[in-house]
């Protein structure tokens, strides 16, 4: 089969086009027929040693890629029959090797594909969207009534974040460039913030939860908006070390957190699509002979919703 493994190049990482062995089944395990691949900052960030690349540096090979969405060609678990169509997040935050035409996969980090999703909009939901839940969820405890603010919600985790949280019944705002505006209020927003201007800064402070997909100066600038006892919830690894230290001394919670497969919230994602819930937001569909292209285009900073790899 085909795949593409991490390689060294020098001091510097590369994916390096190779043909490799069928993976061979553990007991509950499924094999997937690759259809198509969700592209995600953490997939750059782990090539370029970060991330969580020193997890994973002793793997020979090492595969890339953690969200997928094919059909099962062999199985070796009674929760999945050979031919049945299923999406999933791939033992993150471990070795997902999805970067391949077969993959492996515990079959309980998987859930059946939706019939009215095709394999693009499922491959592309299940990490940032169960990053979304996990995090505004089990981590924020976000109720009905509640007002959250989200930031660069035109991007992969912020598009479902949003819908997510009106589906529960919160009051909700998002920024993005202004470009992006119409997007986020689609999405069901019900006030739009331009990042760009300073109408963070004008914004009342009464937010019961921020939820922080970028990290850096975004956390300044989020703890004012937070009213006392709030949540300021941080993802992006390595540009939030400082979110607990800075909440506490402005009298609010900061929490970083990193997704994790399961069965459970993969079966919510999965009855949330069947539902029309969610609605995955695809900026662009590359093969799989480009994913430097796919790559490229998250490095941009300027992803609308997700893109996706063909097989």
């Amino acid at each position: 089969m085909r795949a593409i493994i991490l390689s060294k190049n020098g001091n510097l990482n590369q994916l390096t086009y190779t043909e490799l062995s069928l993976p061979s089944l553990n007991e509950g395990e499924v094999l997937v027929q690759t259809k198509a691949i969700g592209i995600n900052p953490i997939d750059l960030k782990t090539k370029n040693s970060k991330g969580i690349y020193s997890k994973l540096q002793g793997e020979n090979p090492l595969i890339l890629g953690w969200e997928l969405s094919g059909v099962v060609t062999q199985s070796r678990s009674e929760k999945f029959a050979e031919g049945e169509e299923v999406f999933g997040l791939i033992n993150f935050p471990g070795h997902g090797r999805t970067y391949a035409e077969y993959v492996a996969c515990p079959a309980t980090d998987l859930a059946k594909k939706p019939s009215n999703c095709s394999h693009f909009e499922a491959a592309g939901t299940s990490l940032a969207a169960l990053t979304a839940y996990q995090s505004l969820v089990h981590l924020g405890g976000l109720k009905s009534e509640q007002k959250i603010l989200i930031h660069a919600a035109s991007g992969g985790v912020g598009h479902f974040a949003v819908q997510i949280a009106k589906h529960l019944g919160a009051y909700v705002a998002g920024t993005s460039s202004e470009k992006n505006k119409e997007f986020v209020l689609g999405l069901g927003a019900d006030k739009h913030l331009d990042y760009k201007t300073d109408e963070l800064e004008k914004e009342h402070k009464d937010y019961d939860i921020v939820l922080d997909t970028i990290g850096g100066n975004t956390i300044d600038r989020s703890i004012p908006l937070l009213k006392k006892g709030g949540i300021l919830i941080s993802i992006p690894s390595g540009k939030n070390d400082a979110v607990e230290e800075k909440a506490d001394q402005n009298g609010i919670k900061g929490l970083k957190f990193t997704v994790q497969s399961d069965e459970n919230d993969m079966n919510v994602i999965a009855s949330f699509l069947q539902q029309e819930i969610l609605k995955p937001h695809i900026s662009k569909i590359v093969e799989f002979d480009a994913m430097e292209d796919a790559h490229a285009q998250i490095a941009s900073g300027h992803t609308v919703g997700k893109v996706i790899v063909r097989l």
